[in-house]
């Protein structure tokens, strides 16, 4: 049985940093490109950052450039989102993803999903 568990959100201000974790269980880890999604209130499931199966060459979305930076340990089974320098629209609920074959941007491409992890950022 394939688990996607997220942990490390929570309540943050503005500026702050956060940490997300992702333990995949029930896959072979390295062999599964991974990505971060994020989902505020009322708003479509939008990518966030997406990191190859060697962890080589990751990719950010723009709204988030210079900010996060996505990461993983193999040999942990375990994705990562750092999140620096954040913003009340950073706001919302973090998915992280696995899918077999290159990583991708479009969440219809994914075939796993975490429960989800709330991240709030207040002003």
């Amino acid at each position: 049985q394939v688990q996607l568990v997220e942990s490390g959100g929570g309540l943050v201000q503005a500026g702050g940093s956060l940490r997300l974790s992702c333990a995949a269980s029930g896959i072979t880890f390295s062999g599964y490109a991974m990505a971060w999604f994020r989902q505020a209130p009322g708003k479509e499931r939008d990518f966030v950052a997406a990191i190859p199966r060697g962890g080589v060459n990751a990719y950010h979305a723009d709204s988030v450039k210079g900010r996060f930076t996505i990461s993983r340990d193999n040999a942990k089974n375990t994705v990562y989102l750092q999140m620096n320098s954040l913003k009340p629209e950073d706001t919302a609920v973090y998915f992280c993803a696995a899918r077999t074959g290159t990583y991708s941007d479009r969440r219809y491409n994914y075939n796993y999903w975490g429960q989800g992890t709330q991240v709030t950022v207040s002003s």
